[in-house]
């Protein structure tokens, strides 16, 4: 099993898929890595050297990912609400930020609908 940036890679994925579960590598980033470092995106990642994972390993540590990508967005996101802007409110409140209709929908953000009084029949 490899381990990547702090995240054990499946071993019965291909490499150019199990790149993806290491959060902020998508395909696109997963395949210009493995193109970088000479990987063959058809490998298993059962059947990778511990030169390649040490390659992989050495071209992931360059990209920010994982815990500091975490960081990075949160702090983005604090900014906007102390900065009070407009987004940072929708944040604050709970609410769509990137101007979503909320009259008929974002129940993810919102919950469940509050019970009426009546309603049922």
């Amino acid at each position: 099993m490899a381990r990547i940036a702090g995240v054990n890679l499946p071993n019965e994925k291909r490499v150019e898929i199990g790149l993806t579960y290491i959060f902020g590598i998508g395909p696109s980033r997963a395949a210009k890595i493995l193109e970088k470092t000479g990987v063959s995106s058809d490998v298993r990642v059962k059947e990778l050297t511990e030169k390649e994972v040490a390659l992989l390993r050495r071209e992931v540590e360059q990209e920010v990912v994982e815990g500091d990508l975490r960081r990075q967005v949160q702090s983005s996101i604090q900014r906007l609400k102390d900065i009070n802007c407009y987004r940072g409110t929708r944040h604050k409140r709970r609410l769509p930020v990137r101007g979503q209709r909320t009259r008929s929908n974002a129940r993810t953000w919102k919950g469940p609908r509050p019970a009426k009084a009546g309603k049922k029949r």
